[in-house]
């Protein structure tokens, strides 16, 4: 069992124990307290020099990762259409042998042209470019362009005829059909 006076001895003793948080004491001698105060210096200006470190390298992983990122966009904006391009040589490949065909029959052309329209459609699907055919809908004018307006005893605002069909890529209007619309009889 400790004794009062051993108790405060040692409460005197951390008393007087420097702590680099804390200047020194005023009765220190000056020497004492300039080297003190030195140390505490480097000290702070080695925490400054580690926290600036760190800072820098901080910065310079995130200029890393932006840098990064914008290649990778670049690349993907670059190579976007590359599944696509792949799909559709089989259909120039098609083109290509037909043309260089020696025995050539109406036929044989015919027959060549739908295998190769049945690639180019395939083509598109993998590619999810999907075609709007809107014959008897009604006119859409976010995915139809009116090209005239006709007197018909068909519904107001139906879709008569398809001068051009349009297509989606993925749900979006990559081109719109070009249409004629029925006005409606008065």
């Amino acid at each position: 069992m400790q004794t009062n006076e051993t108790v405060s001895d040692e409460a005197s003793v951390a008393a007087d124990a420097p702590d680099d948080r804390q200047a020194p004491a005023e009765g220190t001698p000056p020497e004492d307290r300039t080297a003190a105060l030195e140390e505490a210096l480097r000290q702070a200006l080695l925490k400054a020099d580690e926290q600036r470190d760190a800072w820098l390298r901080a910065r310079a992983e995130t200029e890393n990762v932006r840098r990064r990122a914008q290649e990778d966009i670049a690349k993907a904006a670059k190579f976007a259409i590359e599944r696509f391009a792949r799909e559709l040589l089989v259909v120039k490949d098609s083109l290509e042998a037909g043309l260089a065909s020696e025995n050539v029959t109406a036929e044989s052309i015919r027959s060549g042209t739908e295998l190769t329209l049945r690639q180019l459609v395939a083509a598109f699907g993998k590619s999810a470019l999907t075609e709007v055919n809107p014959l008897g809908e009604k006119f859409d004018p976010n995915r139809h362009q009116a090209i005239s307006v006709v007197e018909t005893d068909q519904e107001p605002n139906t879709v008569v005829e398809v001068l051009q069909k349009g297509y989606l890529l993925a749900d979006r209007v990559l081109r719109p059909a070009l249409v004629i619309v029925a006005k409606g009889t008065t």
